[in-house]
């Protein structure tokens, strides 16, 4: 934690005895707050700052002094108190901290102080919603996000983060908006990735919900952000239920093309081979079951097909 270093003062005490006695009550009460600085306890330094900072504007002009230390020094340990709550996790308490500590920075003329609390608050927002996220509150990360995002329309992250809170939710649109306003702002390459992979779970959900038109739609939106070989599978596999048979074999030849070693590549030849046949085009189809002649499982059935279509 960090520690406020106090610039000792030394007071010349030679008005009258009450007034004498009233700065030396002052000048005490003064150095309790700086000793509860030095013990991390900021509470009490606050309270004893604040009764200082009475007694020295009760002592007039002698008392000037110790009333500027004052206001110098309790806008810093209202701050510290508010990271001490952020330490604690009581966000609420951070953030109406860190507000009492810009207006009375303001007030005492100390804006780099003001400064700090400011930035301060979309960062407590910022630390609540990953918080919430974490356990999956995604509704109230989201508002948390949001609150960051008002309180610095700059911050891309905020704006990312608020994308992925809002599409956990189910709000796709709001999470897309969250995302391109994260792309204005310096996060371009991790919000289109968010962007791909949102649409990517769709529509994979969207197929295995056999809603072929929407998995279609989906896919393609997520091939559009970001070029990748499960969505032009799952639009081939969409289009062929929906027997859009040339649409089906141009997505799943680009699947081949994009993931040329994947496990089932020999699965998309023999759909994309039938497919084609189906559709006439026996010069594709010849081409694509001359690659299965070799395999184990498709092997006989393809040199049949061959035969069958005098291919070549």
């Amino acid at each position: 934690m960090k520690k406020i270093i106090f610039i000792a003062l030394s007071f010349i005490l030679s008005a009258g005895i009450v007034s004498a006695q009233d700065m030396a009550t002052a000048t005490e009460t003064y150095n309790s707050a700086a000793g509860a600085v030095s013990m991390g306890d900021y509470q009490s330094a606050l309270g004893y700052f604040q009764q200082a900072l009475e007694m020295g504007e009760a002592c007039g002009e002698e008392g000037a002094e110790l009333v500027a230390n004052c206001k110098s020094y309790i806008p810093q340990v209202m701050l510290e108190i508010g990271k001490d709550y952020i330490q604690a996790k009581d966000y609420a308490k951070a953030i109406e901290q860190f507000a009492a500590t810009v207006a009375k920075a303001e007030e005492y003329s100390n804006p780099d102080v003001a400064a700090s609390a400011s930035e301060l608050i979309p960062q407590v927002y910022m630390q609540q919603g990953n918080d919430l996220l974490k356990v999956k509150d995604f509704a109230g990360a989201a508002g948390s996000y949001q609150k960051a995002v008002d309180a610095d329309t700059t911050n891309g992250m905020a704006s990312l983060r608020l994308g992925m809170a809002l599409a956990s939710a189910g709000d796709i649109a709001g999470a897309e908006a969250a995302y391109n306003a994260a792309i204005r702002h310096g996060q371009q390459s991790n919000a289109v990735k968010q962007l791909s992979n949102m649409y990517l779970k769709l529509a994979a959900a969207s197929l295995k919900a056999k809603k072929y038109e929407d998995a279609v739609a989906y896919a393609l939106a997520a091939n559009e952000y970001m070029q990748n070989a499960t969505s032009m599978k799952i639009a081939g596999t969409a289009s062929a239920q929906l027997q859009k048979n040339t649409d089906a074999i141009a997505y799943l030849e680009q699947y081949t093309l994009l993931a040329p070693n994947a496990r089932d590549v020999d699965d998309m030849y023999y759909t994309i081979a039938v497919l084609a046949q189906q559709s006439g085009d026996n010069a594709k189809a010849c081409g694509y079951y001359q690659k299965l002649t070799g395999n184990a499982k498709y092997g006989e059935t393809a040199k049949q097909q061959i035969t069958a279509l005098k291919c070549n």
